[in-house]
């Protein structure tokens, strides 16, 4: 059976307070147990929350990031994390989506990595942005992220 070294964590299993920006997070990472084995590893995060730079007000997402590790695996406390600091960080819809997926792939360096961020709509109009590092390599299966298109009320 293949164990995770934890070792060099800061954040899991420890009280850890929340960031105050994207910039200030910490994001970490431990060993991929299955290096060298193909497969997809999914993280979403329904309740994503940023503020619009311009109103301040807040906007929403369904983010859905999916990854097919390389020799490292994204730390799961570590993410959520850096995902809530963006609560109070004022950014447009694509910059925000394009940021977490470049800072996983510059912690990672996975084989492949897409982000799909669904927002919600304000002023009437939904803004999906999505990003990916490339082609997905053959033989692995990736399932759709399941996220329907906005279609208001209907």
């Amino acid at each position: 059976m293949t164990t995770t070294d934890v070792s060099g964590l800061t954040q899991l299993g420890a009280a850890t307070e929340q960031p105050s920006s994207p910039e200030t997070a910490i994001l970490e990472r431990v060993p991929a147990g299955h290096a060298g084995t193909k497969y997809v590893v999914r993280f979403t995060a329904p309740e994503f929350t940023s503020i619009c730079p311009m109103t301040g007000q807040p906007d929403f997402a369904h983010i859905v990031i999916d990854y097919i590790p390389g020799d490292w695996l994204v730390e799961s406390k570590s993410l959520k994390l850096y995902l809530h600091s963006f609560r109070n960080h004022g950014a447009f819809h694509e910059d925000c989506t394009i940021d977490i997926g470049k800072r996983i792939v510059d912690l990672l360096a996975p084989e492949w990595l897409r982000i799909g961020a669904y927002w919600y709509p304000r002023g009437g109009m939904p803004i999906d942005v999505f990003w990916q590092t490339g082609a997905a390599p053959e033989g692995v299966w990736i399932p759709d992220q399941g996220v329907p298109p906005y279609r208001g009320r209907g």
